[in-house]
This record gives C-alpha cells, structure tokens and sequence, in this order.
C-alpha cells in the first residue's frame, strides 16, 4: 500500500467483499495461533515472564513494521491517536489474554485451558447481545452448542480432575477478554484495531519485563520465540483485527475455535504426539459444525446492515 494511505476510512465507503473477507480473514488467524502450541513444545525457557516479554516484544516489532508498510510512519501514528477508547479496551483484553495463556501454562493443563476457551463464541454472543443487542441466529447457537460439545469431548479423557484456582481462573480470564475484545472490535467496526492489538503486546512486554527473572535466552530459544511473538502472536492478531470488523462476533468467535482443532493436529505432525480417539472425535465434529454453519452462512441472501453494528467497512 501506498505510503501516502489514508489510515482512517470511511465505513460507508466499502461494500465490495466485506463479509467474505471477514470469514477468510478470521479463518487464517485461527491457523496461524494453531501453531503456538507446537512452537511452545521446541522452547527451553523456564521463566514464563520471559517468554511472555520476547513473544510479546517479537509481536509489536512486527505489527509496527506491517502499520508502517501499509500506512507509513505518519499514518501510523494518525491510527494509534484515533483508536480512541474501544482501541485501548481491545488493547488491554489481548494483552490480558495473550499473557494469561503463556502463565496459565505453569498452572493447569492445556487440555483445561482449551476447555474454558470453547465458551468464546457463547459469551461473545451473549455479549453482543446484551450489549449491543447484535442478532443471533439459530444456526449459530446450534453451530456454538456442537463446537462446545465437540471440544468437551477431545479434552474429556484428558482431564485428571486436579483443580489450580490460578491456573483455571487464568484460562477463563482468557475466554472473557478474548470474547470481550471481539465483541468491541465488531461493533466499533470503522475504527481501525491493528494499532489496538500492537498497543496490547507492547502493555504485555511492559508488565512481563517487571516480573522476568532474566531476559537472557539462547540462540536458538530466541529464533523460536521470534516466530512464537513476530509469526504466531503478531500476524494472528493482524488477521484477526482486520477479519473481526466484518463478521457478527458470535460467527467470528466460532471461526477461532478452529484453534482447537488444528493444533493438536500440527503437535502430532510435527513432534509426532498421536492425538487419542476421543480428540480425532471431537475435532471432526467441531470441523463439521463450521463447514455446514460456513455453507449456510454464504448461502443466505443479502440483508441490510446497520452502520457500526453489521456494517461491512473496508477492512484494514
């Protein structure tokens, strides 16, 4: 893009291809955080402080680089001075969320975490709701309650029953921001939220720089902290903040359970982890509620939409 870009844009403006590029958008962001998990296998680091701060300095280091590539450097600073105070929520929920996944680690099992995260797409659309009063479909509720059977069922022999207050009260920590963060960014849809998930790594290196015992990792921790902050945290979060804009919260929290498919799948593939019966079971229905609840989607004829709550802005 042009370095001489407009960085804010009118809403009204677009309406070529917005809710389909939502859905592709928020789709890839679901991939590329998939591979956080098998990027976390490789790392060394025993201070979790530390590897919030370099995944969270990696992921501010490439959101300002890709800002400054599609706006320049003035345009940049006009999106950081505009995002206003639903920027600066979104901002604080995904440095919440961001942390509290890299701590909750030390605390609870994944299998734990991934639970309390299938509740995203439900809170999300009680949230837009009761909020913002953004219709529901039937559909989605029936495509919410088969992707939360299907990861009940992928983490159901998995769970031992041991209960961490911290490490659980983190995980849902992580369910509310991230639901929070995605209601926000739908319905202040014509304010542009790259800057916003920038400003959350850039508060969560902050606090983990207070807490670090050492910020001093090897060659080869710091390669994969590069691509667990700069590839899996900075360019999902790119993909996410420009997808969420254009799609209902609820089907946008739906999208992001693919997470929870796809990386039991690449910590198999790649550190050859054969996922048990029970995770291939639930994995296949989650997959097959999105496929059939994506159809549906795609195939419903055109409705009016309401400015800044189902408007469809040029994404960003």
């Amino acid at each position: 893009m042009s370095q001489t870009a407009n960085p804010v844009i009118d809403a009204s403006s677009a309406r070529v291809g917005g809710e389909p590029v939502g859905y592709v958008l928020v789709f890839l962001s679901a991939v590329v955080w998939s591979f956080g998990g098998a990027i976390a296998r490789f790392l060394e680091v025993d201070d979790s402080w530390t590897v919030v701060f370099w995944r969270s300095t990696w992921a501010a280091v490439f959101l300002i680089g890709f800002m400054i590539w599609r706006d320049g450097f003035g345009g940049m600073l006009v999106l950081f001075r505009r995002m206003g105070l639903p920027g600066l929520a979104v901002a604080v929920c995904f440095a919440t969320a961001s942390t509290s996944f890299v701590v909750a680690l030390s605390y609870t099992t994944v299998a734990n975490i991934v639970l309390m995260q299938a509740g995203v797409p439900l809170l999300a659309a009680l949230m837009g709701w009761i909020v913002f009063r953004e219709n529901v479909s039937v559909p989605t509720w029936i495509a919410i309650g088969a992707v939360i059977s299907g990861v009940a069922i992928m983490v159901s022999d998995s769970l031992d029953g041991a209960v961490s207050p911290v490490g659980d009260g983190l995980a849902l920590l992580i369910a509310i921001s991230f639901s929070t963060a995605t209601v926000i960014t739908r319905r202040f849809a014509h304010v542009r939220m790259t800057p916003a998930t920038c400003m959350g790594t850039l508060i969560a290196a902050a606090f983990a720089a207070t807490q670090a015992s050492t910020f001093l990792t090897g060659t080869t921790d710091m390669a994969w902290l590069f691509g667990f902050g700069a590839l899996n945290l900075g360019l999902g979060l790119a993909l996410f903040a420009t997808g969420a804009r254009l799609i209902p919260a609820a089907f946008a929290a739906l999208l992001g359970t693919l997470e929870t498919v796809l990386g039991p799948i690449w910590v198999w593939l790649i550190h050859d982890e054969t996922p048990s019966t029970r995770t291939i079971l639930g994995g296949a229905v989650i997959f097959a509620a999105l496929l059939v609840h994506i159809g549906l989607e795609f195939s419903r004829k055109p409705r009016p939409r309401k400015p800044g709550v189902t408007g469809m802005p040029t994404p960003n």
